[in-house]
């Protein structure tokens, strides 16, 4: 296996995507942008990356709804993803839940603000490098 490793960053906003995409092109990773959970998908489908950088909550189709979709195909289910979440493990007003988030297939699990430098590490140690 020759190149970088390819990471999906998939969240709505775009300055902390540019953020998190510098910061991991430094750390020598290829990086690819999607804006909401449909586009997400698509990307995985058309050329699956390494690994997955996953908001919440985003329009389309939410963070949530993403992950199960790629974990439950045999095709994308042992691609690495971090869940992204502004939910608080206290607020119950919305229909996104810490809870959900906890319980999710995904493989590591940060609630924002997650800086950069913390969501490199996690893809560093799920990618075992």
């Amino acid at each position: 296996m020759s190149g970088k490793k390819r990471i999906l960053i998939v969240d709505d906003e775009p300055d902390f995507s540019m953020i998190l995409k510098k910061n991991l092109e430094k750390e020598g990773f290829e990086v690819e942008l999607a804006y909401d959970g449909a586009e997400g998908l698509a990307k995985v489908r058309n050329n699956p990356p390494d690994a997955i950088v996953l908001d919440v909550m985003m329009p389309e189709i939410d963070g949530y709804k993403v992950c199960s979709t790629l974990k439950s195909d045999d095709k994308y289910s042992d691609i690495p993803i971090v869940l992204l979440t502004a939910v608080a493990s206290h607020v119950t007003s919305t229909r996104y839940s810490h809870y959900d988030g906890m319980s999710m297939e995904a493989d590591d699990y940060m609630p924002k603000p997650a800086s950069p430098e913390q969501i490199t590490e996690s893809i560093k140690r799920l990618l075992k490098l």
